[in-house]
């Protein structure tokens, strides 16, 4: 009997817990236009640099919920770029496409916090990407001891799964499953990079989040960008 009662108790618990985490949430709608004021309807909403099941309509106009303590929201758009501002304690948070803020850089000397970020095009300075990317010295020697490039991939980028020969960037999916992300070798975009060795590889950079929009949809499920040690600078 005390322990029926026991098991009760703790099924109320967690039932109230569950219940004070959801309104514990809180609502953010908006906006989302291009550089003339027009609607941009599927871009994806972010919040705190993850995908969120929330797109916008075909007015623009988005809804998403968020935890009490995230404090950033994005846009991640097809072809367009990305965005995003600090929540500071809004509820109304419209995005407008006059500035994306992935921009490019001529070479120059850089302070710290300035390194270049190999991205396919031109590079970009690390803190002007809006999410995490995973960057891999493949000159390293220990590299070669690796048996694939997969598995290279795997243990050095955090975020990534990978199951034989299929990478998977942040869970990315969408209504048909997972979405695999897109590689890009010595600028090229490729289908296969199983026949690349550890030992070939002068650098990786794995793309996550809203990063990878400078490729369009193409970009969807991330991008893992390779240089290898054949390419002529």
């Amino acid at each position: 009997m005390l322990k029926s009662i026991l098991i009760l108790v703790v099924a109320v618990l967690s039932l109230n817990s569950v219940s004070a985490q959801k309104h514990s949430q809180k609502t953010i709608t908006g906006r989302v236009t291009d550089l003339y004021s027009g609607p941009i309807a599927k871009a994806i909403i972010m919040v705190d640099n993850q995908k969120t099941n929330s797109v916008t309509d075909s007015r623009g106009n988005y809804k998403v919920k968020i935890d009490p303590g995230a404090s950033t929201i994005g846009v991640f758009t097809f072809g367009i770029g990305t965005i995003e501002d600090s929540i500071k304690g809004r509820n109304v948070i419209n995005f407008n496409f006059k500035v994306v803020n992935t921009k490019k850089f001529a070479t120059a000397p850089r302070s710290s916090g300035e390194e270049g970020v190999n991205t396919g095009y031109s590079p970009v300075k690390r803190k002007n990407t809006t999410t995490e990317i995973t960057s891999v010295d493949g000159t390293d020697k220990k590299y070669d001891s690796y048996s694939s490039i997969y598995e290279m991939i795997q243990r050095e980028s955090s975020g990534v799964d990978v199951k034989g020969h299929d990478i998977v960037i942040q869970g990315s999916q969408n209504m048909l499953g997972t979405v695999p992300p897109l590689f890009v070798v010595d600028g090229t975009y490729v289908d296969d990079i199983s026949t690349i060795t550890p030992s070939s590889v002068k650098s990786i950079e794995v793309l996550k989040g809203t990063s990878p929009a400078i490729y369009g949809s193409r970009g969807y499920g991330g991008a893992i960008v390779i240089k290898t040690k054949l390419k002529n600078d």
